[in-house]
């Protein structure tokens, strides 16, 4: 049986309106299999490849290189079996007659970030999904909630899912007390208070894999599990001269090597992901912010706290991602544990960005074994 696919523009994180396509990746009448890389698009957050749904042939690339396309828009067709070039005509026809730009933002965006005032400071979260038990998203240093821009949306169709902006952090207040772990962690926990929720999994990338952990270790009972990504916290080698360089730089020329350090492709550190950057890096509270973190947590370029035992102690179900390739804390860190180790071949620190649906599906299928 014969079927027509249509790749369209997804939507990657609350802002994203349009794409630009960069470069096709594959050619009319390739053979192509699901979750393989079609072509390659930038948004005004970061560049990043289409991964087909589907398995097919490459019948009609419709979008052009340098094309700039609404979310939804139609890019390519798709087919499994043999279909006629007039059949896909008519399809491309008909998408293209009812397509309007926009018209899903209303129902399909879902509720914007909110805040909310915990212990006399300002959070904000974004919570998609529902049912189940609930996955909260811990993004790491000098980073926010669209660090999960590319996981958030898919996560959320089997769960509640719930991403922060830790303090010091995105939108939430930048005042930080202490800067140590527990304080962080804290927040993370008054959250969970804040949305009744008495027990959840967690998922942290880099910094918030040790916020995580730590947090699991205040209070073990409201741990479902542990989702460890790049995950600082479980050896004592972290790149310090990456620390330094990024608090330390003012401008773009300065922030672009470092950024470049965080990706398997430095082509992903778009000019307007550095601009984001400094425009955080300049808000007041920020640096202070930043400094006080690497002071607390990795103080001369080491790793000053040891939360291995929160793993070694066998309480909850464990699943630890690392890119081979992470020039920020290296994968050996995972070495000994006794948990579900995934190490991907060729990725970097951004694992969950780079390699977004291989670590959704290991998300997903660790969350329902539990």
């Amino acid at each position: 049986m014969s079927q027509i696919h249509t790749l369209t523009m997804p939507k990657w994180g609350l802002s994203m309106t349009e794409g630009r396509v960069d470069a096709w990746l594959k050619n009319e009448g390739d053979l192509i299999e699901k979750g393989e890389d079609v072509l390659d698009v930038e948004t005004d957050k970061i560049s990043s490849s289409v991964e087909a749904p589907f398995s097919g042939v490459l019948r009609r690339k419709v979008a052009r290189e340098d094309e700039t396309l609404p979310v939804g828009a139609l890019l390519a067709v798709v087919v499994e079996g043999e279909v006629s070039d007039a059949e896909i005509d008519a399809v491309v026809e008909r998408f293209q007659a009812e397509f309007v730009p926009g018209g899903e933002e209303g129902e399909e965006a879902g509720p914007a970030p909110r805040k909310v005032e915990l212990d006399g400071r300002s959070i904000r979260f974004f919570d998609r999904g529902e049912g189940g038990t609930p996955l909260v998203l811990v993004h790491g240093f000098g980073g926010d909630l669209n660090n999960w821009l590319f996981n958030h949306e898919a996560l959320a169709a089997e769960r509640r899912v719930i991403a922060l902006d830790l303090p010091g952090h995105g939108e939430s207040t930048k005042t930080l007390e202490q800067g140590d772990l527990d304080e962080l962690s804290r927040t993370v926990l008054a959250l969970l208070d804040h949305l009744d929720i008495e027990r959840a999994h967690l998922a942290g990338h880099s910094m918030g894999g040790a916020v995580s952990l730590n947090a699991a270790r205040l209070a073990p009972q409201r741990v479902r599990s542990l989702v460890l990504i790049a995950s600082a916290g479980l050896g004592p080698e972290i790149n310090g001269a990456y620390l330094q360089g990024f608090v330390e730089a003012a401008n773009r020329n300065a922030l672009k090597p470092q950024l470049a350090q965080l990706f398997s492709d430095p082509a992903l550190v778009t000019r307007q992901m550095l601009e984001d950057m400094l425009k955080y890096k300049r808000l007041e509270g920020v640096d202070t912010a930043l400094r006080q973190l690497t002071a607390e947590l990795f103080a001369e370029g080491r790793q000053r706290i040891d939360l291995r035992p929160v793993v070694e102690q066998g309480e909850r179900p464990v699943l630890v991602v690392w890119g081979a390739d992470d020039a920020i804390i290296p994968a050996r860190h995972a070495e000994g544990l006794p948990a579900q180790v995934e190490i991907l071949p060729g990725q970097a620190h951004m694992v969950q960005m780079e390699a977004a649906e291989r670590v959704n599906g290991l998300v997903q299928a660790f969350l329902q074994a539990q």
